[in-house]
């Protein structure tokens, strides 16, 4: 499908790996000019020489630390200087804080939420005034199915994935008079680094998808109705339709993309 998104400008915050790179491949094979936010000059280099071999016909590396408001308005500067006007950010960053109640101290909390959330609503108040220059604009964040399915040792993980529903939707609602959509996508398990590292650590082959979502059901109970973890690659399509021009009146919505479940 044509998703309109030729010459298109696009900020993945998060866009090195996982859900975000996904995206930013999608969004490189429709012609869209990306630049990728991360804190890896390593990894920034890999992904935009892949980008311009996908198709981008321009990427900009952006190397900040979303935790910090000066490195996150300098990157975006760097983007109004380069393209005057934005039409799609993706937040895609996602935090650690692993552990149950009794187990994260304060500083592990405010970390997790800083990176996990505050990340997100730095970079979004950056990209506002560059969005309204622009013709069209789309908004697309992550959050995660653990909002709507709980387990005790994501206890911070899921409350600054809880605030990142939150705040979009919000964000729905004040934007709605700029015509800047803002969607929610909330993954279900997939085969991040994050969960292969798990996996890894707990004796399950990294690689084998199947296995891993055995071990969710296992570790978890909460397995999906499909019997395998999602490849990262699957969701990129999904942010992309949401961040693109042919969406062009879902706003708000919390677009769950988990392999079958449950969840209201």
């Amino acid at each position: 499908m044509d998703l309109g998104l030729a010459n298109a400008t696009a900020v993945v915050q998060g866009g090195t790996q996982g859900m975000g790179r996904a995206a930013a491949e999608c969004f490189a094979r429709d012609g869209a000019r990306v630049a990728v936010l991360a804190r890896t000059t390593r990894d920034l280099d890999e992904t935009c020489e892949a980008l311009r071999r996908l198709g981008s016909p321009e990427t900009i590396a952006l190397q900040a630390d979303i935790t910090k408001l000066d490195e996150v308005e300098g990157a975006f500067r760097a983007v109004g200087d380069r393209w005057g006007a934005l039409n799609i950010l993706v937040c895609a960053t996602g935090p650690a804080g692993l552990g149950g109640i009794e187990q994260l101290t304060d500083e592990q909390w405010w970390q997790t939420i800083d990176l996990g959330a505050m990340g997100m609503v730095r970079c979004v108040r950056a990209a506002i005034p560059l969005m309204r220059r622009a013709e069209w604009a789309r908004i697309v964040n992550v959050s995660a199915h653990s909002t709507k399915r709980q387990s005790e040792g994501l206890i911070a993980y899921t409350a600054a994935k809880a605030m990142v529903t939150s705040v979009t939707k919000n964000l729905s609602l004040a934007l709605a008079t700029d015509e800047i959509l803002v969607n929610t996508v909330s993954p279900g398990s997939f085969a991040t680094e994050t969960l292969k590292g798990w996996a890894k650590a707990v004796g399950i082959d990294p690689s084998d998808l199947y296995a891993i979502m055995a071990g969710i059901d296992e570790h978890f109970g909460h397995p999906a109705h499909l019997p395998r973890a999602g490849d990262p690659k699957e969701i990129g399509p999904v942010i992309a339709f949401l961040a693109s021009r042919v969406n062009s009146y879902m706003t708000g919505a919390n677009v769950n993309v988990d392999g079958g479940s449950d969840f209201t």
